[in-house]
Order: structure tokens, then sequence, then C-alpha cells
């Protein structure tokens, strides 16, 4: 169909110019199509489907565990869910907020010495912390202590 590869981005495909632009975003069987011009978009979607049997999702509401809100002029990307899930699978989903995730310089240590540390458990929420990052950068200082411990 003419589209060409990202050199940065393996999975997004590129097709046109500036007002005739057509961005595809591909996660194994899912689409993302973004373009400024809806007629381009939908005769896309019409070649797409003469091709492959495909649904039409609409605008994007979630993807990769982001919640995204499409509003006129503006976009809004978030994780709410994801982080709530996060927190309860460590029994903090009533833990305060704070403004500040961690002190600078602060040293990660086992609470209590002698206990053993289920080092797959915490890799595991270290790593999906690390994805919530992409929307909340200011865990971003804490996250990197707790990946480098």
């Amino acid at each position: 169909m003419g589209f060409l590869r990202s050199i940065v981005e393996h999975a997004v495909y590129k097709k046109g110019t500036t007002n005739s632009l057509l961005l595809i975003g591909v996660y194994v069987d899912d689409l993302i199509i973004s373009g400024p011009d809806n007629k381009l978009i939908a005769q896309f979607k019409d070649q797409m489907k003469k091709v492959f049997s495909m649904s039409d999702l609409g605008l994007l509401s979630y993807y990769l565990g982001m919640e995204v809100k499409q509003e006129k002029d503006m976009i809004t990307i978030y994780q709410r869910a994801y982080a709530l899930k996060i927190l309860e699978s460590c029994n903090m989903a009533k833990c305060n907020p704070v403004d500040t995730p961690m002190e600078e310089r602060m040293k990660l240590t086992i609470v209590v010495p002698g206990s053993e540390l289920d080092v797959s458990r915490y890799r595991s929420v270290v790593g999906s912390l690390r994805y919530l990052v992409n929307t909340i950068p200011d865990i971003a200082y804490a996250v990197g202590v707790a990946s480098n411990s």
C-alpha cells in the first residue's frame, strides 16, 4: 500500500506528507490509524477491510494499558486503572498520596534484616512502575532508584 516503516520505531508506518499523512501504529493485530485527513483514513480502512477481516472500534479510547481521552483540541493519555491495579497488588490501595514520591539520595533496604525478598515479585512491580512512568513522569526518579536496587 506504499507505507514506509519508521527507522526509529519498527512498529510505526508512514505514508504521504504533511496534509496527506497517514501514520499506522501496529501491535500484534491492533492498529492505531492517525492523520489529519479523515477521508484518507476512511479510504485506508476500506482498503484494509478488502484484504483482512477487521473491525473498526472508532476513536482510540484504550490501548496497551493506557486510557485515551480525545477532545476537540487535546488528547490526554493516562493510566489510572493500571496505577490502581499496581497499588492493589501491593496492598497499597488506601495509601496516602504525596507530592514527592521519594526523598533524594534515599537508599532502599529490606525492611526486616534477615527476611527473604521475593526477587521475582520485586522485579515485576518495578517493571510495572517503569511502564507507568510513560504517563506519570513524576515517579521516574523513584522508579529509577528502585530499578537499580
